[in-house]
């Protein structure tokens, strides 16, 4: 049984999380207050207000029926009261139009009426809700009372709820805009970072937002800073060693070109020429093409320009592709995996897809292949597979290693999988 896991049900994003951990904590306590203020709050003050008309209309229909009924003692309740008062209403107990007998808390003021007399009373809200009218019917005639009815009943009760509903959403909306502030610079972070790890400049990064934000961007920046000198120092030492290496060959290949031509120097000049690829893409590996800087690459034009120099390798007509990248390091990419199928194999399919965020290369040939749990170890700098990539075949085991450190760096991916031609298929995919 798969246990309950509070991630699964909230947002992924901190901005989101960020959100739902203010707007929660805040909608809720606004809809217990509510609750609390309309269930028991008010119900509690409109219950005393109508226990209180209830008393004073059962008294002055006490009044009206008995004996000491006069119409200066009527005035003067009328007066001390502040409601209006008609012992004898003649015109029966016909409502003036629009009269509603329901009305807010109409049964708990009848519950209330009910419970201090047991005169015969009716009323009803007239003058658009405005006036409560009691009708008392008397043995002998009909009392008729007026009473406003702000007095019977809490009037404008929804007020203090929207008041208190502008005032929150005012508070979570400078929440929110305190909060899109503090994740904007974590996001800008994130960028920047990215950036960095494809090797793109950025500009105009400055620290912003809380101090730990503007400490881990200080962070990323000291790194980064590090981490440039030191890949500056080790290219120039690498440098160094290329021109130390190349003179030493190029000075053999010119002494094995005075010399008289025989199997034994062809097989001096193909030993240096061979010493020279290994030396180019030893380098090539260690500077990590550090000095590149990225660019707009045309993908299809490219693979089609690269495919020119292969006999074997075919591409079906590819849909139009841009995206940013080191132009030298992806035609080196794409160079030594075309050449590796073409190598292994007798046929190299090339294919473009042009995905939604990113773009996919598929290269496939029908070679031996490599079996899926080799897959990985290919990846190795100097690796060499015994069984389905044999070690006759010249190279330095460096192809596939250059190929996804060039991936890593463009925010891409490579993967080797089984081929529809019976082979290996390299699928490279790069972002655009």
């Amino acid at each position: 049984m798969p246990s309950f896991r509070l991630r699964d049900y909230t947002p992924k994003g901190l901005y989101a999380r960020l959100t739902m951990l203010v707007a929660v904590p805040v909608v809720t306590i606004f809809a217990i207050t509510t609750l609390y203020y309309y269930q028991y709050h008010i119900r509690d003050v409109n219950e005393k207000l109508s226990q209180s008309i209830a008393r004073e209309v059962a008294l002055i229909g006490d009044l009206c029926a008995s004996s000491d009924y006069t119409a200066a003692a009527t005035a003067t309740f009328e007066d001390r009261l502040g409601m209006a008062i008609d012992c004898q209403y003649t015109r029966g107990l016909s409502w003036p139009e629009g009269a509603e007998a329901r009305f807010g808390y109409a049964r708990i003021l009848r519950q209330q009426l009910d419970n201090v007399t047991e005169r015969d009373i009716d009323f009803r809200a007239i003058e658009k809700g405005a006036v409560l009218d009691f009708r008392v019917v008397n043995d002998a005639s009909t009392v008729r009372i007026l009473i406003n009815r702000k007095r019977a009943l809490a009037a404008n009760t929804h007020f203090t709820i929207v008041w208190v509903m502008l005032g929150g959403l005012v508070m979570l909306g400078m929440a929110f805009a305190f909060l899109r502030n503090q994740v904007r610079s974590i996001l800008a972070l994130t960028e920047a970072a990215k950036a960095y790890g494809r090797g793109r400049e950025v500009s105009a990064f400055h620290p912003s937002g809380a101090t730990e934000v503007r400490d881990a961007i200080r962070a990323v920046s000291d790194m980064r800073a590090r981490l440039t000198s030191f890949a500056d120092q080790r290219t120039s030492m690498l440098a160094g060693v290329s021109h130390d290496l190349r003179t030493p060959l190029t000075r053999l290949k010119l002494q094995l070109a005075m010399m008289e031509p025989s199997d034994e120097i062809d097989g001096a000049r193909a030993d240096l020429d061979e010493m020279s690829r290994m030396l180019e893409e030893y380098l090539a590996f260690a500077s990590g093409e550090e000095g590149e800087q990225p660019d707009l690459v045309r993908l299809d034009h490219m693979v089609g320009t690269l495919l020119e120099r292969f006999d074997r390798a075919h591409m079906a007509p590819p849909p139009v592709m841009t995206l940013m990248a080191r132009p030298l390091a992806l035609g080196r990419t794409l160079s030594n995996l075309i050449s590796n199928a073409t190598q292994y194999g007798e046929r190299c399919e090339v294919r473009l897809i042009k995905g939604p965020r990113r773009a996919e290369i598929l290269i496939d040939d029908d070679g031996p292949g490599i079996a899926p749990e080799d897959r990985e170890a290919a990846f190795r700098p100097f690796h060499r597979l015994d069984e389905a990539r044999t070690q006759n075949v010249p190279g330095t085991g460096l192809g596939l290693t250059l190929a996804r450190d060039f991936a890593h760096a463009h925010g891409g991916d490579i993967r080797l999988e089984d081929s529809p031609l019976g082979g290996l298929r390299v699928r490279l995919r790069l972002p655009y």
